[in-house]
């Protein structure tokens, strides 16, 4: 698996031997934690699926497909935390209100989302809905520490940072996530996607997981 990984990203891109080298190295050890780290949460994540199917109707996971390593797609797993009827709703929503159709054009985000159940704003405030990407993480779809996963009609509005996005596999946390996270538009979060990319080392990567778990506690820039 370690040679095959290496192939891959060596041969997609003009990386040295060195580099392709210590990066499959990451991606095996994060596949490892991430296994465990799931075994360790069974328990809690069980309890939040419980409690989302409580609080709304419908399933407790949502798949959506996302871009993923050399453009190719994936089913990335996030607890739900929108209602059933949310793309109806988000159109309805941006339709009547122009000033919101702004800030989503700005940031694929809305700070009062009305799509977002009550249990989701807690379950978005502290990233607990991301929880399930553990399980992307064993299958080698994603990365603890890489760029965060993109929509397909995302790529145009990513522009030419995609080439740097696609180097690499996707992450569950980022250089965006620990700073600024929402507070940022859209095209700064490609920026900085490209700056992860380019400078990437063990050593930025072990900061963002250290900054991660203080960014959640204090749901800075999350909704």
């Amino acid at each position: 698996m370690g040679m095959y990984l290496k192939n891959r990203l060596i041969s997609a891109s003009p990386r040295s031997l060195e580099w392709g080298s210590r990066y499959v190295a990451k991606l095996l050890i994060e596949r490892v934690i991430a296994g465990l780290a799931l075994v360790l949460l069974a328990p809690f994540l069980a309890l939040v699926a419980v409690l989302i199917r409580l609080d709304s109707p419908g399933p407790a996971l949502f798949h959506q497909r996302r871009l993923g390593y050399g453009g190719s797609s994936f089913e990335m797993l996030k607890f739900r935390s929108m209602s059933l009827q949310a793309e109806a709703m988000l159109t309805r929503s941006l339709r009547a209100d122009p000033g919101l159709r702004g800030r989503w054009a700005q940031r694929r985000k809305l700070r009062r989302d009305p799509r977002v159940t009550r249990l989701g704003k807690i379950l978005r405030r502290y990233s607990i809905d991301e929880l399930p990407q553990l399980w992307n993480v064993v299958r080698g779809e994603m990365s603890l520490v890489g760029p965060r996963p993109i929509l397909k009609q995302e790529r145009r509005a990513y522009g030419p940072a995609l080439a740097s996005y696609k180097q690499v596999l996707p992450g569950m946390t980022g250089l965006w996530q620990v700073q600024g996270r929402n507070h940022i538009g859209f095209a700064e979060r490609a920026r900085r996607d490209v700056e992860y990319v380019s400078s990437w080392s063990l050593r930025l990567d072990l900061y963002i997981l250290a900054r991660t778990p203080w960014v959640v506690v204090r749901g800075d820039g999350a909704y």
